[in-house]
């Protein structure tokens, strides 16, 4: 019967022992690659990781940054203004040196870039210096150029408009000579045409630059959240704020709680205690000022 012999181990070479060493790291590398997948791949949960465009933006860079989860999104209160003050002072509808962007299905229809020109007219109303005035509709807007023209012609004609001052009149044309253009355009065409000329209306207010007075199809068709009254109330207040700039007045603020606030104020940013107003004068030909906005 044959004995049992414990085997020895051949000695292990300078050279095999190297080659072992190397076959380690290789695969202790190895581990180490899948580990860095795997935390990766955790990484969408909680963690971005983003490579590239450093601050040198040489594609050097590589950062991590944290990204919340659905459940701690930011919510949005519908109570806050729509809009942060922009960098261009805003109308109360608008303003004459700037107002912020809606999608087109919130404007009515995304502008076509051309306008139509309203088949309209009326005798001039007020006294002193009378401007003649057009206006169009971008095409594609559910606005109908006439319609506005006749609604904007009513607005400036109203005793509680401009014409009280006795110093000013207006008078809807459509050719011929005129001193301005009232356009109602959607939220992208007011954003390109106000941005031309450095105002920042954030595709949400209106602005008046050059001869145009541009009104933003989304003020026109949905008024504001800070404005209660009737869509009619909100787009004369629109008017009589852009049209007030032109003819020389300046923002004015809240005169106290409780009263109604200047069609020179930007309502839309709150009423400070006021109460929405769409029209510079009462009924019985009085200014409803506030305090001047610096």
């Amino acid at each position: 019967m044959p004995t049992a012999t414990r085997s020895r181990r051949a000695p292990v070479s300078r050279r095999q022992a190297k080659r072992m060493r190397r076959q380690a790291r290789r695969k202790r590398l190895g581990m180490g690659i899948a580990a860095a997948g795997a935390l990766a791949v955790l990484g969408t949960a909680g963690v971005v990781l983003l490579q590239g465009g450093g601050d040198e933006g040489d594609g050097r860079s590589t950062q991590a940054r944290a990204v919340p989860s659905l459940s701690e999104s930011p919510t949005v209160d519908p109570a806050e203004p729509i809009a942060p003050e922009p960098t261009a002072a805003p109308g109360g509808g608008g303003a004459p040196q700037s107002g912020a962007a809606a999608s087109p299905t919130a404007s009515g229809a995304a502008g076509q870039g051309t306008f139509s020109t309203a088949v309209a007219g009326g005798d001039a109303v007020g006294k002193g210096t009378i401007r003649r005035y057009k206006v169009e509709v971008e095409d594609g807007l559910e606005v109908d150029p006439k319609t506005a023209a006749d609604q904007i012609n009513a607005i400036l004609s109203d005793k509680r408009s401009w014409t009280s001052d006795g110093k000013n009149g207006f008078q809807l044309v459509a050719s011929g000579t005129y001193d301005f253009t009232v356009r109602i355009a959607s939220p992208d065409t007011v954003d390109k045409i106000c941005r031309a000329a450095g105002l920042d209306t954030k595709g949400e207010v209106n602005c008046d630059v050059g001869k145009q007075v541009m009104v933003n199809s989304k003020r026109w068709l949905t008024g504001s959240p800070q404005f209660q009254g009737p869509i009619e109330e909100y787009r004369a207040l629109i008017i009589n704020h852009e049209v007030g700039h032109r003819i020389g007045h300046g923002h004015e603020t809240c005169p106290g709680p409780g009263k109604p606030a200047p069609a020179m104020m930007q309502q839309i940013y709150g009423l400070k205690g006021c109460k929405e107003n769409a029209w510079p004068y009462s009924a019985d030909g009085t200014y409803l000022s506030g305090p001047a906005v610096p």
